[in-house]
């Protein structure tokens, strides 16, 4: 067996303990912690009102890291938390709920922060390569009457595009999607999260 994983769980629905998403989430975590594969668990709750990026915070990432002010430094210093917990973990699980066909806001607002030239990617004459590699991600999807993948749902290819634009290409969605319209789509749900446990820990058990 490999080591132990770090998980780091993102939260975005706004319904905190009533949320599909984070419930999935949590469903997936408990899981692998029963089959003793997570070292840790660290839970960021994008509810506890992420700041939206400003000029402030753009021109002190574009400057150069040993030229920043201490102020600068300052503005930074909530986005490089948010990597630093990304860069610590082994699998990112995201508790994603749709609102109004998109990603929330919180969940955007965490996005701008951690998308960061020169530290998360970098430019190349191949174009923006990804630095945050050798991790898994899983998306907890879940809408009350959006298909997942369809026309309509602008969540999921953004996200799957987010993700490796950071250098994150091993993306997997267990979804919830329609859950207000159709009867089983959460047992559904339940059982592809029970599904992907199982295959990760094969996986890992054979690592």
């Amino acid at each position: 067996m490999s080591e132990k994983m770090k998980i780091l769980q993102v939260n975005s629905s706004v319904m905190g303990e009533a949320s599909q998403s984070g419930r999935l989430a949590t469903r997936i975590i408990d899981q692998l912690a029963d089959q003793g594969l997570v070292d840790q668990v660290v839970l960021r709750d994008l509810n506890n009102s992420l700041p939206l990026i400003t000029q402030e915070w753009v021109m002190a990432n574009n400057s150069q890291e040993e030229d920043r002010t201490a102020a600068q430094q300052e503005v930074l210093a909530l986005s490089d938390q948010l990597i630093a917990e990304i860069e610590e973990a082994d699998i990112l699980v995201i508790g994603v709920a749709l609102y109004n066909f998109a990603v929330s806001a919180s969940l955007k607002a965490w996005i701008d922060l951690i998308c960061r030239a020169r530290k998360t990617f970098v430019y190349s004459e191949d174009g923006p390569k990804g630095l945050l590699k050798g991790k898994k991600a899983i998306v907890t999807f879940a809408s009350g009457g959006t298909p997942f993948g369809s026309d309509i749902d602008f969540a999921s290819d953004f996200l799957r595009h987010i993700l490796g634009f950071i250098g994150i290409d091993d993306v997997e969605f267990v979804a919830a999607d329609q859950h207000f319209m159709a009867e089983n789509a959460l047992e559904n749900a339940d059982r592809s999260a029970d599904d992907l446990v199982a295959r990760i820990s094969a996986s890992e058990k054979a690592a």
